[in-house]
Protein backbone atom coordinates (compact mmCIF):
# COMPACT_ATOMS: atom_id res chain seq x y z
CA UNK A 1 0.00 0.00 0.00
CA UNK A 2 1.58 3.08 -0.98
CA UNK A 3 -0.32 5.22 1.03
CA UNK A 4 1.27 3.28 4.34
CA UNK A 5 4.88 4.45 3.21
CA UNK A 6 3.70 8.61 1.91
CA UNK A 7 1.98 8.75 5.77
CA UNK A 8 4.86 6.52 7.47
CA UNK A 9 3.06 4.52 9.07
CA UNK A 10 2.39 0.52 10.02
CA UNK A 11 -0.11 -1.09 7.89
CA UNK A 12 -1.84 -2.55 10.46
CA UNK A 13 -2.17 0.96 12.28
CA UNK A 14 -3.12 2.36 8.85
CA UNK A 15 -6.09 0.01 8.80
CA UNK A 16 -7.31 0.74 12.34
CA UNK A 17 -7.02 4.32 11.73
CA UNK A 18 -8.20 4.80 7.64
CA UNK A 19 -9.93 1.64 6.73
CA UNK A 20 -13.00 -0.23 7.21
CA UNK A 21 -14.28 -3.84 5.96
CA UNK A 22 -17.10 -3.25 3.29
CA UNK A 23 -19.82 -6.08 2.95
CA UNK A 24 -20.37 -5.99 -0.96
CA UNK A 25 -22.81 -9.58 -0.47
CA UNK A 26 -20.57 -12.87 -1.59
CA UNK A 27 -17.13 -10.93 0.00
CA UNK A 28 -15.52 -8.28 1.86
CA UNK A 29 -13.13 -5.92 0.80
CA UNK A 30 -11.39 -3.53 2.89
CA UNK A 31 -12.35 0.21 2.18
CA UNK A 32 -10.80 3.35 3.17
CA UNK A 33 -13.42 5.58 5.50
CA UNK A 34 -15.70 7.71 4.35
CA UNK A 35 -16.93 11.37 5.79
CA UNK A 36 -20.39 11.95 6.39
CA UNK A 37 -21.14 13.42 3.22
CA UNK A 38 -19.61 10.00 1.71
CA UNK A 39 -16.18 12.53 0.75
CA UNK A 40 -12.88 9.94 0.99
CA UNK A 41 -11.27 10.55 4.37
CA UNK A 42 -8.13 11.88 2.76
CA UNK A 43 -10.40 14.81 0.71
CA UNK A 44 -10.86 18.01 1.58
CA UNK A 45 -10.86 21.66 0.30
CA UNK A 46 -7.17 21.41 -0.92
CA UNK A 47 -7.88 18.17 -3.08
CA UNK A 48 -6.19 14.59 -2.23
CA UNK A 49 -4.02 14.75 0.91
CA UNK A 50 -2.20 11.57 -0.23
CA UNK A 51 -2.66 11.85 -4.33
CA UNK A 52 0.64 10.61 -5.16
CA UNK A 53 -0.16 7.59 -3.59
CA UNK A 54 -3.59 7.13 -4.35
CA UNK A 55 -4.69 4.04 -4.62
CA UNK A 56 -5.98 2.11 -8.31
CA UNK A 57 -9.61 2.79 -7.40
CA UNK A 58 -8.83 6.39 -7.48
CA UNK A 59 -6.15 6.83 -9.77
CA UNK A 60 -8.33 4.58 -12.89
CA UNK A 61 -11.58 6.62 -11.66
CA UNK A 62 -14.33 7.06 -13.77
CA UNK A 63 -13.01 4.43 -15.56
CA UNK A 64 -14.85 1.18 -13.81
CA UNK A 65 -16.61 -1.38 -15.34
CA UNK A 66 -19.66 -0.44 -14.24
CA UNK A 67 -19.35 3.22 -15.64
CA UNK A 68 -17.60 2.55 -19.44
CA UNK A 69 -20.30 -0.23 -19.65
CA UNK A 70 -22.18 2.06 -22.47
CA UNK A 71 -22.47 5.40 -23.17
CA UNK A 72 -25.74 5.68 -21.47
CA UNK A 73 -23.50 4.77 -17.49
CA UNK A 74 -20.85 6.98 -18.63
CA UNK A 75 -23.45 9.78 -19.45
CA UNK A 76 -25.34 9.04 -16.22
CA UNK A 77 -21.58 9.24 -14.50
CA UNK A 78 -20.76 12.81 -15.66
CA UNK A 79 -23.54 14.26 -13.86
CA UNK A 80 -21.76 13.86 -10.44
CA UNK A 81 -17.92 14.08 -11.59
CA UNK A 82 -16.98 17.19 -12.66
CA UNK A 83 -13.90 15.78 -14.88
CA UNK A 84 -15.22 13.56 -17.68
CA UNK A 85 -15.49 14.84 -20.79
CA UNK A 86 -12.25 16.75 -19.52
CA UNK A 87 -8.26 16.75 -18.96
CA UNK A 88 -6.13 14.01 -20.05
CA UNK A 89 -7.16 11.67 -22.78
CA UNK A 90 -6.64 8.03 -21.98
CA UNK A 91 -6.10 5.18 -24.40
CA UNK A 92 -8.35 2.06 -24.63
CA UNK A 93 -5.29 0.27 -23.60
CA UNK A 94 -4.56 1.56 -20.69
CA UNK A 95 -8.54 2.17 -19.34
CA UNK A 96 -8.65 -1.75 -20.56
CA UNK A 97 -5.58 -2.24 -18.53
CA UNK A 98 -6.84 -0.19 -14.79
CA UNK A 99 -10.00 -2.22 -15.47
CA UNK A 100 -8.28 -5.74 -15.87
CA UNK A 101 -6.19 -4.78 -12.70
CA UNK A 102 -9.28 -3.75 -10.64
CA UNK A 103 -10.77 -7.24 -11.69
CA UNK A 104 -7.62 -8.62 -10.25
CA UNK A 105 -7.70 -6.85 -6.93
CA UNK A 106 -7.42 -9.62 -4.20
CA UNK A 107 -11.06 -10.03 -2.50
CA UNK A 108 -11.09 -10.96 1.09
CA UNK A 109 -13.83 -13.41 1.65
CA UNK A 110 -16.35 -13.18 4.22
Amino acid sequence: MEMVKELGMKRESFIDKYCTWVDIGFFKRLSLIEKENNDCIFWSEGGCAVYKARPLQCRSYPFWSHVVENSGTWLEESKSCPGIGKGEVHSAEEIEEWLQKRLNDPLINS
